[in-house]
């Protein structure tokens, strides 16, 4: 019998740190339910005491590695920005230098996303909330009058959106050899002069 404590209080922690570090060794391979708990040392049912479902748990993942890494300090200095082009350059900033830290989990769930509902559920989910940030960025723009009159707020959004996603960053760093900084710089002037009005002459 075994002589695990499902209502332990560090059991849930243990299951998110055992799918986090999964997650990361994965390389593309389904993280199950039976892995995570052999993983935290526990019984399949102790596991979905906790998070009835595998869904649940790859969601809940997430989240307990963006309240590890500190996610609402990072974004600190981009809420708090008093112009647009501030929120937009610390905006790029926080989010793109987070991107290495969470890239072993987010490739592994983007290469299960095609065929692993939970995966695409969970990764789905942070990359809107990436959306929410890019939107809050080109909202403060539009506030500013500094949106650029090419775009609509929606498209700027998409666009800048696309300008930050895990793919480019991983094009650019692997595929390209940018170093960090360079992609940092490179991605705060091309927003800068994709989104941001033009000052007008004279």
């Amino acid at each position: 019998m075994s002589s695990e404590n499902p209502d332990a209080p560090d059991t849930r922690s243990k299951i998110l740190m055992s799918a986090w570090e999964l997650l990361e060794a994965a390389q593309g391979r389904e993280v199950r339910m039976s892995d995570i708990a052999k993983r935290a040392g526990l019984s399949r049912q102790a596991v979905y005491l906790h998070f009835p479902t595998r869904a649940e748990l790859l969601l809940a993942t997430t989240h307990h590695i963006d309240a590890v890494k500190r996610i609402d300090h990072r974004l600190s200095k981009s809420r708090a920005a008093e112009t647009g082009t501030e929120r937009l350059s610390a905006f790029i900033e926080a989010w793109g230098n987070y991107i290495p830290e969470i890239y072993g989990v987010g490739k592994a769930l983007m290469m299960m996303s095609d065929t692993d509902e939970a995966a695409k559920l969970a990764w789905d989910d942070r990359m809107n909330a990436v959306r929410e940030g890019c939107e809050a960025a080109v909202n403060a723009l539009a506030r500013d009058r500094q949106l650029s009159p090419a775009h609509s707020p929606a498209q700027a959004t998409d666009i800048l959106w696309a300008l930050l996603s895990v793919p480019t960053w991983e094009s650019l760093r692997f595929g390209c050899g940018w170093p960090q900084d360079l992609y940092i710089g490179k991605m705060k002037a091309l927003a800068r002069q994709t989104l941001v009005r033009a000052p007008s002459a004279g």
